[in-house]
């Protein structure tokens, strides 16, 4: 399922217009966006929890031509299934 059909079956089961579907989405996912930004966790109870972590400076190994070269250090996004989310999917 992508965007559009996520907006579309939202839109049918609201009966609320595709247009409006699809602003709140997008307000939805920016809300999300800046919170996760600022180092916050974001918990929708019975979907899951989005929040961040942070992987270490790491060696790697170039595959065109095996030099070691050095990974930078990163924030990455974690989610973690909630209860409700990982019985439904699992029924």
């Amino acid at each position: 399922m992508n965007k559009q059909e996520l907006i579309d079956a939202v839109a049918a089961s609201t009966g609320e217009s595709k247009s409006s579907t699809g602003e709140a989405l997008d307000a939805i996912i920016a809300a999300v966006t800046a919170a996760l930004t600022r180092g916050e966790t974001v918990q929708l109870v019975g979907f899951g929890s989005f929040s961040t972590g942070a992987r270490a400076e790491r060696t790697g190994r170039n595959p065109a031509t095996g030099e070691t070269i050095t990974i930078a250090a990163a924030k990455t996004v974690k989610f973690t299934a909630g209860k409700a989310f990982k019985d439904a999917v699992n029924a």
